[in-house]
């Protein structure tokens, strides 16, 4: 009999095992990168060293923007705005029975060019959409409940649905939140300095300081860590379980064949 539950116990340890190695590095790399105080000191930094090698800083600052957007619902003005709908609905399952179910309808974004501002500069920020630690504060969330016509009713209840409403939600980066920007940082043709995706390194936007992050990571990696272990003694302990099983039972039938 193969032992299932032992393999299966060993495979996630080494998944596990994986996952904090790789958190370990996003600490070191975290670690490695150049803290930046003053943006002002920046276009010094680059002058120095971007020119040899890819320049990797920390900096914060506060969100701003030439052209900030007006957010539809909530009346905020932000850098990023991400709209969704979801039509939400009753639906006849083959139990006789409604259960309540929902469909995307509609979800957009957009984006303006923005940067940060800590008083002494600015640098512009692009790419945030990809990175890492980037969390969208929820500007508006409303429920519009569905027209109650005889017609439309009758014809949702003869297709086996009840609508109840749609369900928008708007997610918005505010202009003047405090973030903190791990990434590469360049300077274009003109002199504009901005941060962006390495081309090997991290890049993060967060609400987090730079040594939030690193205390974050660290926890999670050694959770990994201890889950990889502990899963794969257990492992371990099932295979070794099952090995003996398999041995006495041979053993057994081996007397009983003697006999």
């Amino acid at each position: 009999m193969v032992p299932f539950a032992g393999i299966s116990c060993c495979l996630s340890a080494a998944a596990l095992y994986l996952l904090g190695r790789s958190s370990g590095r996003d600490v070191d790399n975290l670690k490695s990168v150049i803290r930046v105080s003053n943006l002002k000191d920046l276009a010094q930094l680059l002058d120095a060293t971007g020119k040899v090698l890819p320049l990797v800083v920390t900096v914060s600052g506060r969100v701003g923007s030439d052209t900030p957007i007006s957010c539809e619902y909530s009346g905020l003005r932000g850098v990023i705005v991400e709209q969704t709908a979801e039509q939400h609905f009753l639906k006849h399952n083959d139990a006789g029975s409604w259960i309540q179910d929902s469909a995307l309808m509609l979800s957009m974004c957009k984006e303006v060019p923005w940067y940060l501002d800590d008083g002494t500069a600015h640098v512009h920020v692009v790419g945030a959409r990809g990175a890492s630690g980037l969390v969208l504060t929820v500007g508006s969330e409303a429920f519009e409940e569905s027209g109650r016509s005889l017609v439309r009713g009758t014809l949702d209840y003869l297709q086996g649905l009840k609508m109840l409403g749609v369900k928008r939600i708007e997610r918005v980066l505010p202009t003047g939140t405090p973030l903190t920007v791990v990434g590469e940082a360049v300077k274009d043709d003109v002199g504009s300095i901005r941060i962006q995706q390495p081309h090997k390194g991290p890049f993060y936007v967060s609400d987090k300081t730079i040594d939030q992050l690193i205390a974050n990571l660290g926890k999670w990696s050694r959770i990994y860590k201890y889950a990889s272990v502990g899963l794969a003694v257990f492992g371990i302990y099932l295979l070794t379980k099952q090995a003996l099983k398999g041995y006495m039972d041979r053993r057994r039938y081996c007397e009983m064949r003697k006999r």
